[in-house]
């Protein structure tokens, strides 16, 4: 679930685990492969370095072909179990209302009789709302995500686009959590705003306002 709304701390935090978690496996390890593994540019992991050392979280040591190692302090090992811990705890909290808000959206969907959607996006979030539809009774007809490379997700076939979705549909939900406001949009003109239900935590806005979620009548792809 880390990848639901990261927050700029939050976002610091990750990277600040990933580094220390990275150095306690391997010590020697280059920066370049830091980078790589962390998802940050090259740059980034200089600076993270550094700011760890300064803070004592990490000790430098001269190392073989003018290369440093990097090993954790005690104190480094005191913040990385603190982080992890914090990082479990605002897992679950996400998770916790990543599930509500799914419940909400279903909730919402049977009580205009729909009985059967689309999910737009794979996703963390996807899998949760899986399971909350499967728990109001409402049936996934399929996941469309352009991007994904897979064929089915959590047992639901994933498709390119709405017009390979098979059989009849009567809403989609958006649970694309890389790019929610473009696939909202896309969703919203293949289907019409009506049949389009967001949790809001993904930030979704038309204009100035943020959406929640709505529904109105069945919508076919035959």
């Amino acid at each position: 679930m880390r990848a639901i709304l990261p927050g700029r701390n939050n976002q610091n935090n990750r990277i600040v685990l990933g580094l220390l978690e990275a150095v306690e496996r391997e010590s020697a390890q280059s920066q370049r492969r830091l980078a790589a593994e962390l998802g940050i540019a090259l740059g980034l992991v200089n600076i993270y370095l550094k700011r760890c050392v300064n803070k004592g979280l990490l000790k430098m040591a001269q190392a073989p072909a003018r290369r440093y190692a990097y090993y954790l302090t005690p104190q480094g090992f005191a913040e990385k179990a603190r982080l992890t811990l914090e990082y479990m705890s605002y897992s679950f909290e996400l998770f916790r209302r990543a599930r509500a808000e799914c419940a909400s959206v279903f909730e919402a969907a049977r009580s205009q009789g729909y009985n059967r959607v689309v999910f737009a996006g794979v996703s963390d979030l996807a899998e949760i709302a899986r399971i909350c539809a499967l728990e109001a009774g409402i049936q996934i007809a399929a996941v469309v995500d352009q991007q994904s490379s897979l064929s089915t997700f959590s047992g639901v076939s994933v498709v390119a686009s709405f017009e390979k979705v098979e059989g009849e549909f009567q809403a989609v939900v958006i649970t694309d959590l890389k790019a929610a406001q473009e696939t909202f949009a896309a969703a919203v003109e293949w289907v019409g705003i009506d049949r389009v239900l967001v949790p809001s935590m993904l930030g979704v806005r038309v204009g100035s306002e943020s959406v929640a979620s709505s529904t109105t009548t069945a919508y076919s792809s035959g």
